[in-house]
């Protein structure tokens, strides 16, 4: 009698057990790309394996909010779309901007030239004329705009643009030269002013610039392409001093000023000057950074340090790229294989070149992106979102890799695998979501979690290793195994959950 008793026991624990995780299973929907060939695929099988690790879900604890996700509109990519045939054009900016493509809803372009341009240009080429006079954006108006504007007619969303200068016009500078050099203090004044005529030129145009940075990379970029210096208290006296108060005056201040715009582990002497106190930091409203410090390393104490400096103002990645790659065509395991190279593997010096290793692209993209999610980043912004199989055209013949490759010779397109991986973040993680606590127990896997403002949550999962991981998710106390390939990121999407 006792042992039925102990049977009848365990087998009604059983049930009760059983009834208990019906109730408790999470619904998700999961999204994985791998090298294996999946490519934004729904995974409709998830996991019968025990888990080999543990993911929990904290949205009480909040991070910072999202400003968006996206890619930049060159002169290379526009020059590019305008010789393809219509229904590529039409393929590629809805792949970016549409509702069944990678919802792109934060995007860079350039002031006047940059090296993803034909040639040099500027806006206001007429030397001596500080009044500008002469100032025309005529050079965007057959490419850039009209990239620009297809891609607004496509986004149900909409996406906003942050401009960059890479130089002022040479006459305005001390060098007189496209690189390198500083601007003339006497020329302060029409600098600013060049700015708020460029705003004015393209709202003429149906197009908002939501925010700008002051200079791409005002350490200069050796003696190559498009540059004009700064040190970062020159930097912060023209946006004190005249790019702030010329804006307010122009009822432009709603225009976000981002400063300095360049690598992250410079990013300490730069946040210290420009949020030094209320004067400095009132016409900021947010620090600009770029990846290609390192290939591997995304700096993430550089990354605390400056949002711990100006916790309420934004902190946006604006530009990276496989840098000093002839892209590969057509060939997506180059893009999962560790064999990249990037300027640094050349060029850096020699206390530098451990942060320069080859590396596998599409690993770069999802370590760096998750690794600023988790570290106070808002935004994020690939480089050119369109180049031909040379990587280019570039003046300077700067090759880059795309997500997006084109050869116009034969009208094809190319969706690279890192078209796949930002997707998984621009698609899914919205503006205005929250960035949410979690916690794992598997150091190989890398996650990040945000809570979007329709109350989904979405959680990103890379397993850049070799071996098929199970992974139980944990929310709310209810629960998923979810299988991720080796190889692999995946976007598992909760729906609304009410607590």
């Amino acid at each position: 009698m006792k042992s039925f008793k102990i049977c009848f026991f365990l087998i009604f624990a059983f049930v009760m057990s059983s009834c208990d995780d019906k109730k408790s299973a999470l619904e998700v929907k999961v999204y994985e790309t791998s090298a294996n060939g999946n490519q934004l695929k729904e995974i409709t099988v998830l996991s019968v394996n025990e888990p080999t690790s543990i993911l929990k879900l904290n949205p009480a604890k909040e991070f910072q909010t999202i400003t968006g996700f996206g890619g930049s509109f060159t002169e290379s990519s526009a020059y590019l779309l305008n010789k393809l045939s219509t229904s590529n054009r039409k393929k590629i900016l809805e792949a970016y901007f549409g509702e069944t493509g990678a919802k792109y809803s934060l995007t860079r372009t350039h002031i006047n030239s940059c090296d993803f341009s034909l040639s040099n240009y500027s806006y206001a080429p007429v030397e001596g004329d500080k009044e500008l006079v002469n100032f025309s954006i005529k050079e965007d108006l057959n490419d850039i705009v009209p990239m620009i504007k297809d891609a607004m007619a496509i986004s149900k969303d909409g996406f906003n643009i942050i401009s960059s200068p890479w130089t002022a016009p040479p006459w305005m500078k001390d060098n007189k030269e496209w690189v390198g050099g500083k601007l003339l203090p006497e020329y302060y004044d029409t600098w600013a002013l060049f700015f708020s005529k460029y705003f004015d030129a393209y709202h003429n145009e149906g197009i908002d610039i939501w925010g700008i940075t002051v200079e791409n990379e005002p350490h200069g970029n050796g003696n190559n392409w498009e540059s004009m210096h700064y040190s970062p208290a020159e930097m912060t006296n023209f946006v004190q001093n005249y790019l702030g108060p010329k804006l307010e005056s122009d009822n432009k201040a709603n225009v976000k000023i981002l400063g300095y715009d360049q690598n992250r582990e410079g990013i300490k002497e730069w946040v210290d000057e420009m949020y030094k106190d209320e004067a400095s930091s009132k016409y900021y409203s947010g620090t600009a950074i770029h990846w290609y410090e390192s290939t591997y390393d995304y700096f993430p104490e550089a990354l605390q340090y400056a949002h711990n400096k100006a916790p309420n103002k934004y902190l946006i990645q604006t530009e990276a790229c496989a840098d000093s790659e002839v892209p590969k065509w057509k060939d997506d395991k180059w893009y999962w294989s560790k064999e990249a190279t990037d300027w640094g593997w050349d060029w850096a010096p020699k206390e530098q070149k451990h942060l320069h290793p080859k590396y596998a692209p599409v690993n770069r993209y999802a370590r760096d992106i998750i690794g600023c999610l988790n570290n106070w980043v808002d935004g994020w912004v690939d480089w050119n979102m369109v180049l031909d199989k040379q990587g280019g055209p570039n003046w300077f013949k700067n090759w880059c890799v795309a997500p997006v490759l084109v050869d116009p010779d034969i009208d094809e397109v190319y969706f690279t695998p890192i078209y796949y991986v930002l997707s998984h973040f621009s698609k899914y993680i919205r503006p205005g979501a929250i960035v949410i606590g979690h916690e794992i127990n598997d150091a190989s896997l890398m996650v990040t979690a945000a809570k979007n403002p329709d109350g989904s949550i979405a959680i990103v999962l890379f397993n850049e290793g070799f071996e098929t991981k199970s992974t139980e998710i944990i929310l709310n106390e209810k629960s998923v195994r979810i299988q991720i390939s080796a190889q692999a990121i995946q976007t598992i999407l909760i729906p609304e959950i009410k607590v």
